[in-house]
């Protein structure tokens, strides 16, 4: 009998996860919260394949204010229907239903992570790498602590997640560190998205080049997700102004995470395009003092 490709409804998740069984990746396990009816404002288009009315495979598509030049996209099917031509036929009609979106963008992205039947997917339909991202792990005392005895000199102190001068310096520092996947973050999202109660910020310390007193701005900058602090690493954005030259940039954020992993370790998301935390990583990684925490992700684009 003859596929049926529909629009998808309520309590298909439930049938299709237990044909699908465990996801196969972090990606996987993060996409499949995202099936849910289509929709106009946002705009999202999902599509469920049946076999004899028994759910086989999904795809979706979505607009993000976030990121406008591209869609997100996911689409899995059931190991025994793989290799059938149901996965591209569910990505040519998703393609198709944003073509006739009310912006009409049809790039897409997604996430994979190699080895996966999902990164083979990806590259059989001709989506190539656009970014790398590793969660990293810096242990305890991986580098020097720094000392700030200069009182005209570089300046850490505690933050409000709340205050406008660490939304501006996240805001920045995001919209720097996307050009490869244009982002716009204004400080509304970044509060939202990064820095509200909601996200599970605790706590903020940012890094000045100078007191603030004497007009010194924010150089570096580490927000944490995790409560309290325990043996087990804090999840931390570490972020930095990327308008200073490369060198105190890379300063910056030695300086900083030095005086975070002094006594406990933390763990950082790690892209690519954030040159000044990958150069002062991969020193770390390659001297033990760091670990990668799980397996790279790759976001791909067609």
């Amino acid at each position: 009998m003859a596929l049926e490709y529909r629009a998808w409804q309520e309590g298909d998740d439930l049938e299709l996860l237990q044909l699908w069984g465990g996801p196969e990746s972090t990606p996987s396990e993060q996409f499949r919260g995202s099936f849910r009816p289509s929709s106009e404002e946002p705009w999202n288009r999902c599509i469920t394949v049946l076999d004899q009315g028994i759910p086989v495979a999904a795809g979706f598509a979505y607009e993000t204010a976030l990121h406008p030049e591209r869609l997100w996209c996911y689409v899995e099917v059931a190991a025994d229907h793989r290799r059938a031509g149901v996965g591209s036929t569910l990505l040519a009609m998703l393609r198709h239903e944003a073509a006739a979106s009310p912006s009409g963008v049809t790039a897409l992205r997604s996430k994979v992570q190699p080895g996966t039947s999902g990164a083979a997917f990806a590259e059989a339909t001709g989506f190539t790498t656009i970014q790398r991202s590793r969660v990293v792990v810096v242990k305890p005392g991986a580098l020097p602590a720094p000392r700030f005895e200069d009182a005209s000199g570089p300046q850490l102190e505690e933050a409000a997640t709340g205050s406008v001068e660490l939304t501006q310096a996240v805001a920045a520092f995001y919209t720097a560190v996307h050009g490869w996947d244009r982002a716009e973050m204004t400080l509304g999202r970044a509060q939202n998205l990064l820095l509200a109660d909601a996200t599970g910020a605790g706590g903020a310390v940012v890094l000045r080049d100078k007191p603030k007193s004497d007009g010194g701005s924010i150089a570096a900058f580490a927000v944490s997700y995790t409560s309290a602090r325990t043996d087990a690493p804090a999840d931390v954005l570490l972020g930095y102004d990327t308008s200073l030259p490369a060198a105190e940039q890379e300063a910056a954020v030695a300086s900083l995470l030095a005086m975070l992993v002094h006594t406990y370790p933390v763990q950082l998301e790690v892209d690519d395009s954030m040159t000044a935390l990958v150069n002062v990583v991969e020193p770390l990684l390659a001297a033990g003092s760091a670990v990668e925490a799980a397996p790279a992700t790759f976001v791909v684009a067609g």
